[in-house]
């Protein structure tokens, strides 16, 4: 029994490491990379999901050890949990975004496919923010610019294989492919307009239970 316990989990991390080193290969062919990873199931959910908790932690480690030359940041207002979900919140509304206007325009990609190859989409951001953390402080302010280069070049190469991630995934032409990334980006700010209604109706609805009750309480009471 505790032979296929073993087996089971070096299975389990082989096929882990499997997937998440197919993650540079979208890197440096996101053509085929996208392809293989909806068509050929060569991705894996654990993977996707290691991908953006090591972005997620990026983001948090460039706040606190970036050198103050590049980022200052006001300790007394800095809020971890809302520094998250600045980054959650919207990639996952772009995936719910992706998929409900994708459906509509014939896309091939189901939900699972979506949140991978987004996640896959990431890696850049993870591969060269997180030494440029280290780089940060033994750079001077005038070899900032040598800094910056590098930050802005992941954001552009993330950019670039989320437009291939759709085009690939949802089988699509590069025109076909912009025309639904706007299309998505328009839905991004429907739900979010949609949440944030539905919040604050839900607010309101409580204050006025809770108006209620305290009237009812004053008056019995």
């Amino acid at each position: 029994m505790m032979a296929i316990s073993k087996d089971s989990l070096k299975e389990w991390f082989s096929h882990f490491g499997k997937t998440l080193k197919y993650s540079l290969h979208c890197v440096v062919s996101p053509f085929d990379g996208f392809w293989d990873l909806t068509h050929e199931k060569r991705g894996s959910v654990r993977a996707a999901v290691f991908i953006i908790i090591m972005t997620v932690l990026t983001n948090i480690w460039k706040v606190r050890y970036t050198s103050f030359v590049f980022i200052r940041v006001q300790w007394e207002y800095f809020n971890m949990i809302m520094d998250m979900c600045t980054f959650l919140l919207p990639f996952f509304i772009w995936i719910l975004s992706n998929w409900c206007l994708t459906t509509l325009f014939d896309g091939k990609g189901n939900m699972r496919d979506i949140f991978i190859g987004s996640a896959y989409a990431l890696t850049p951001y993870v591969l060269i923010q997180l030494p440029m953390i280290v780089v940060s402080n033994f750079v001077t302010f005038d070899e900032g610019a040598f800094y910056e280069y590098f930050l802005s070049f992941s954001l552009i190469w993330c950019a670039f294989l989320f437009l291939a991630s759709v085009m690939q995934i949802h089988d699509f032409s590069f025109g076909k492919a912009l025309f639904s990334i706007l299309c998505i980006l328009v839905g991004m700010l429907v739900i979010v307009f949609l949440l944030v209604m539905f919040f604050s109706l839900f607010s309101d609805a409580i204050s006025y239970f809770i108006s209620l009750y305290k009237e009812i309480s004053y008056r019995f009471y």
